[in-house]
């Protein structure tokens, strides 16, 4: 019969399997990698299997390995969860708002007015692709964006169809509609490259819009982050810029909205599915607060768009 596992030796673990590599994960640990290596070895004799395979080159996880790995990180949730409750301790969260004044920092806004106990951290990632590992892996607590493919330890909820703009210079001949249409933007050279917005998720349901309405964006370049980068990025090019409707204010730029069709963005909020405290569900009050004060926009293909596979498009 194998011995009991310990919770210290399945920390040590789960940084080794994320790290695949015993010298970082001991930098990690703020261990020595002869101790690292120890604790492994002995992780394996207690569970009575090898958990790792190690050459000289390479660490890769065993199939043991992998059903550890995703043990393990539910019993360090459930074991950290236990003693916080034993404790009285409230717990922190740390949240991926994506960019200061977009829809997710909206959310983690009512949620600190709704649970002021709660210490909150905000974050801000590039995209899912960049957050879930986080997630998985304990460093981040909830992100938002469009719903990963690989979904077994995650859970998600949607937020909001968010409605695109576009920002445009001041004196750009677009802004003398209230709003755009769509098909104005062709041969405008349009940027969806720039904007804290800007995550993979959101590129690739640009490329899915642009394409089918023959538009044709600007050439491509860095990820332009900030206000003030972005500011001098519209006004240097002297283009229209797609973001969020939720977009900040932006020196020398004007908002219009994009209609025929409206262009939505799928928000959805993401957490690990082992997750429940008052942090969380202070969110999920706050998506259901915030809500109702949203515009009602259906996901109707006759006068909207989604990308797929939000849209239920293959």
């Amino acid at each position: 019969m194998p011995e009991d596992l310990d919770i210290r030796l399945l920390r040590h673990f789960i940084v080794v399997a994320e790290e695949l590599h015993f010298s970082r994960a001991a930098r990690r640990l703020f261990l020595a990698q002869q101790a690292l290596s120890r604790d492994i070895q002995r992780l394996e004799d207690r569970a009575g299997v090898r958990l790792l395979d190690r050459t000289t080159r390479r660490v890769v996880l065993t199939p043991a390995g992998h059903t550890l790995l995703r043990r393990a990180r539910e019993l360090l949730a459930l074991h950290d969860t236990t003693l916080r409750e034993l404790h009285r301790e409230p717990r922190s969260l740390t949240v991926d708002v994506v960019g200061a004044g977009l829809t997710p920092a909206l959310v983690l806004a009512a949620a600190r007015h709704r649970a002021p106990q709660v210490e909150y951290f905000a974050r801000f990632h590039t995209g899912t692709d960049d957050a879930v590992p986080l997630l998985l892996a304990e460093r981040l607590d909830v992100t938002f964006g469009r719903v990963p493919h690989h979904t077994d330890l995650l859970r998600h909820r949607p937020v909001r169809n968010e409605p695109l703009a576009v920002l445009l210079p001041a004196d750009h001949p677009l802004t003398a509609h209230d709003a755009v249409p769509l098909h104005a933007l062709r041969g405008a050279g349009v940027c969806f490259r720039a904007g804290s917005h800007a995550t993979p998720g959101w590129e690739h349901a640009m490329l899915q819009l642009l394409a089918p309405f023959g538009i044709e964006a600007a050439g491509a370049h860095p990820h332009v982050h900030g206000i003030d980068e972005l500011a001098q990025h519209l006004v240097g090019r002297s283009g229209p810029i797609l973001v969020m409707s939720t977009q900040p204010a932006v020196p020398g730029g004007v908002l219009r909205p994009i209609v025929d069709p409206v262009p939505l963005f799928p928000w959805a909020m993401i957490w690990r599915v082992d997750a429940d405290d008052p942090g969380l569900r202070a969110l999920h009050a706050a998506v259901d607060e915030l809500a109702p004060g949203w515009p009602a926009v259906p996901a109707d293909p006759r006068t909207t768009w989604l990308p797929a596979p939000e849209s239920g498009s293959p």
